[in-house]
């Protein structure tokens, strides 16, 4: 978060491939893992002749180089406006040139960034969204680039944890999970059974977390998407499995009798 206004970028050991069309277009074992200024997720980036496809140079978009403000809807994290993956990849905020990936008849547009920063020369940094599938070796990988520098971490607690809405309580329990991953708040994960019966309905809505898998999603009266849990987590994150976290953004989250303060980040209403 300290150099999170430069450009920074670190080499991976790792082999990198990536599917479009159902062709594998990716392979590379010369990635580098680049961030924009403000972002706080890494994109791909590989030598241009890493990629099986055409890569055609755009117009420049208006969005390049426009750092939103909270103001204009831009999410924050830790007091400071940032880039999170719902800030689309079209909108960079460093020197460079917009490029569309045709292969066949396939065209996906603005789905590459070429940098003018001497030091990614001859470098492409790719849209994650927009490709098929991601791996890293053969495992898949979902919802971004894994972060070297970031790690999640579980700890059982014999805290008492009540979680309530509008006053009414949702649920409470003396046996949470504690998942720490910097620089986001500490989530509380319940024993499915410590919930109020009836107090959630489940939602439609799912994401991916690079690190945890993919998310279901809970709502309560009057209020969308107040919790999530993990049915089929990845192996970091399979001591939750089943338990339910609420996003401390969104209810009241009362830890030994204390009421914790509603962080802002990018799941704070906006």
């Amino acid at each position: 978060m300290g150099r999170l206004g430069e450009l920074r970028f670190e080499p991976t050991e790792k082999r990198i491939r990536a599917t479009l069309g159902g062709r594998a277009v990716i392979d590379s074992e010369r990635a580098v893992l680049v961030w924009e200024p403000r972002r706080v997720t890494p994109a791909y980036a590989v030598p241009a002749q890493d990629i099986a496809a055409e890569l055609i140079a755009t117009m420049p978009s208006d969005e390049h180089g426009h750092l939103l403000t909270p103001a204009e809807g831009a999410p924050e994290l830790a007091g400071r406006p940032v880039y999170d993956p719902s800030v689309p990849f079209t909108v960079h905020t460093t020197d460079g040139r917009s490029l569309d990936i045709r292969i066949d008849d396939e065209q996906r547009e603005n789905a590459a960034f070429r940098p003018t920063d001497p030091a990614l020369e001859g470098y492409v940094i790719l849209d994650f969204g927009a490709f098929d599938a991601w791996y890293e070796e053969d495992e898949l990988n979902v919802g971004h680039p894994r972060d070297p520098f970031h790690r999640i971490e579980i700890v059982h607690s014999s805290r008492t944890v009540r979680v309530e809405l509008g006053g009414f309580l949702i649920a409470e329990s003396a046996a949470p999970y504690l998942l720490f991953e910097p620089p986001l708040p500490v989530r509380y994960y319940l024993p499915a059974e410590d919930v109020v019966s009836g107090a959630l309905r489940p939602s439609e809505t799912r994401t991916f977390c690079a690190y945890k898998g993919e998310a279901a999603y809970w709502s309560a009266d009057g209020e969308l998407d107040v919790a999530w849990s993990y049915l089929r987590p990845l192996r970091e994150a399979r001591e939750v499995t089943g338990r339910i976290a609420f996003f401390n953004e969104r209810v009241d989250l009362i830890v030994d009798g204390e009421q914790l303060d509603r962080p802002i980040t990018p799941w704070s209403k906006r």
